[in-house]
């Protein structure tokens, strides 16, 4: 027997100039970036929470508080470490990841292979475990209009019962 659980997560950060665009913890050439206090990596802050949510924990803001230094500028795959150790601990482990990135532009077709490694890696499963889609919006809304980019993910862990 095994627990199984669900989780969802979503994020969303305003484009603007002067930052890097940091999506799956790939800098992605355009001339505007993510505003946040950490990288502002959408996708993987999604990804994040639809992990604690499935493990019944708070969500990235309990966790790093953009109020707190110590996370300003803050390395989101690193960030995705300490929560994935964290529920390594509670004998988590994952059966598949989902994802969307919802942007009208930059088109990010290729970036995704490395977006996903970059995800498995950190989580240390195979890189189909992990799925990693891009859409626009169809020019409507704050993502159309290319203001902001948002995403949303889905986890399916699994633990196994002692």
């Amino acid at each position: 027997m095994s627990d199984l659980r669900v989780g969802t997560g979503f994020d969303v950060h305003a484009l603007v100039p002067n930052r890097a665009l940091v999506l799956g913890g790939v800098t992605v050439p355009y001339p505007l970036g993510l505003l946040g206090h950490s990288d502002a990596d959408v996708l993987v802050h999604a990804i994040m929470d639809a992990l604690l949510g499935a493990a019944g924990l708070p969500d990235i803001g309990n966790l790093f508080p953009d109020s707190d230094p110590a996370f300003l500028g803050a390395d989101s795959l690193k960030l995705l470490s300490q929560v994935w150790s964290r529920l390594q601990a509670d004998r988590w482990t994952l059966a598949n990841l989902d994802s969307v990135v919802m942007a009208e532009k930059p088109k990010l077709k290729d970036f995704i292979p490395k977006m996903r490694e970059n995800i498995a890696l950190v989580l240390g499963v195979s890189v189909p475990q992990v799925n990693v889609k891009a859409t626009t919006t169809e020019k409507l809304g704050f993502t159309g209009r290319g203001e902001g980019i948002a995403a949303q993910a889905v986890a399916l862990l699994v633990r196994e019962k002692l």
